[in-house]
């Protein structure tokens, strides 16, 4: 068996080993705090299938409330004109820095922590280009968009003091101060991509200067770069300063058609006729200088050879949205499952928390996190530090849904719901008699080597969880 702490994906080990991040959406947006719900389950792969021609106008992120406000008759603008009148976007720059100005970092840090998490990949800047930093480059286009306190200093220090990793997202592809061109339809996101050369250096400076201050050990990049952006020096100079550093795969720079609207217009005529019979896909390829593929609301139906991280919101938004009921939030069963899932499958997850105009993270979406971290709590040897198996899913012959992971000779079977019966039989295990089988959180369980697979007496008055771990010490695994 593989070492459980060698890097799977060309990068760091400790991001292998960490598994579980948390993304932090809050800016202006989360005063407002508001986006269209979809219909019960439907997803966002959904939703850009369903309504490629209307995505900008019924997209259900929270975050991206500004350009939905530039859409006459969208459903943000209709409840803006109902809430807020005429005031402008930029109006809620003032209460959200009251709001920063009393805000507590140390509260959101321990719940992380709670969690099980190892990183924390806080949004810098965001699509309407407010940063939460105090940069000394300038936005020459909204003079003063940023936050006077450092907001992402604050974040940092109290999430390292708690011994987790912190990393930093930054939009380079999209900054509606600077484009203000509404994305309406999916390829209009590759025009809203700035093609000024100061923009470039713009963009470039506030990498440096995020680099120079924070020592981020990710940098997590969204929508894209524009053109003129040297991606190669960054990386040069970012891993000369955090030896250990990563960085996602969203770098591309969008084609120059993008920029001519009589092309783009006819593309997306065609993406409208097509999208909604192509099939899912679970990745994307980004940009090679990326370190890790990351995806969104999907992930790879297998194993993957390339590490990688899937993003998603506890709802359908990643910003705050005050209008989404909890009842589509995600189950905490079915968000124990999921990361289950992709760690099974060479992934990590960087589970987004949308905190609200006071600053908080509310209190349905911190319980998900603490389920989060009470399973983690008993069966955390199971996924950090951990690597995928030659097998990443199977089902027992009673139909108990298992992933693997394995660590050294370390073999874990871990089982997504208890067992009905008092029996659970893996069809893919064979193991020698000698072998320990633990249930992690019990102890020892009794099991016997058959013709149908490792096959394990269920112990007793063991508790409902959303899954239980059998761990397989030193196995005859064929």
């Amino acid at each position: 068996m593989a070492s459980g702490h060698e890097p799977t994906g060309g990068g760091p080990a400790w991001f292998d080993d960490a598994k579980l991040g948390i993304f932090v959406h809050w800016g202006l947006f989360a005063v407002p705090a508001w986006a269209p719900v979809p219909p019960p389950g439907v997803t966002m792969p959904d939703i850009v299938k369903r309504t490629p021609g209307e995505l900008g106008a019924r997209l259900p992120y929270a975050e991206w409330y500004a350009n939905a406000l530039r859409i006459p008759g969208s459903p943000t603008a209709r409840h803006h004109a109902e809430v807020y009148g005429e005031a402008p976007y930029a109006s809620f720059r003032e209460p959200f820095e009251r709001t920063v100005e009393r805000w507590d970092p140390e509260p959101w840090a321990d719940l992380f922590a709670a969690a099980g998490a190892r990183y924390v990949v806080l949004v810098t800047k965001h699509h309407d280009g407010y940063l939460l930093w105090p940069s000394r480059t300038p936005n020459p286009h909204a003079p003063g968009w940023h936050s006077e306190r450092d907001v992402v200093g604050a974040l940092a220090a109290a999430v390292r003091a708690r011994g987790m990793r912190f990393g930093t997202y930054y939009s380079g592809g999209l900054d509606w101060t600077w484009q203000p061109l509404p994305i309406r339809e999916l390829l209009d996101g590759l025009a809203g991509v700035p093609r000024d050369p100061a923009y470039a250096r713009y963009v470039d400076a506030h990498y440096r200067e995020l680099i120079e201050r924070y020592e981020p050990s990710v940098l997590w990049n969204d929508i894209g770069a524009p053109p003129g952006f040297d991606l190669a020096a960054l990386v040069d100079d970012y891993l000369q300063a955090v030896p250990d550093g990563t960085l996602n795969d969203r770098w591309v720079v969008p084609p120059a058609w993008a920029a001519r609207p009589t092309v783009r217009r006819a593309l997306n005529a065609i993406v409208r006729a097509v999208l909604p019979r192509l099939p899912k896909t679970g990745e994307v390829r980004g940009h090679p200088l990326g370190r890790y593929r990351s995806t969104e609301y999907m992930w790879p139906a297998d194993t993957t050879g390339h590490k990688w991280e899937a993003t998603r919101g506890i709802g359908t938004a990643f910003g705050y949205n005050q209008a989404e009921p909890d009842d589509r939030l995600i189950d905490p069963a079915t968000l124990v499952h999921d990361f289950i899932d992709i760690v099974a499958k060479n992934g990590n997850l960087l589970l987004n928390v949308g905190p609200d105009g006071q600053g908080r993270i509310v209190e349905r979406e911190a319980a998900r996190l603490r389920v989060l971290g009470d399973w983690l709590a008993v069966n955390g040897e199971a996924i950090y530090g951990t690597r995928p198996w030659t097998k990443a899913a199977t089902t027992s012959i009673e139909g108990t849904p298992v992933r693997f992971t394995q660590r050294g000779d370390d073999l874990y079977a871990l089982l997504l719901a208890t067992p009905a019966g008092g029996v659970v039989t893996i069809p893919e295990l064979r193991t020698h008699a000698g072998a320990s089988v633990r249930l992690l959180g019990h102890g020892p369980v009794e099991a016997v080597a058959t013709d149908r697979g490792l096959e394990v007496r269920w112990p007793a008055g063991v508790p409902d969880a959303p899954a239980h771990v059998l761990r397989l010490q030193q196995p005859n695994v064929e």
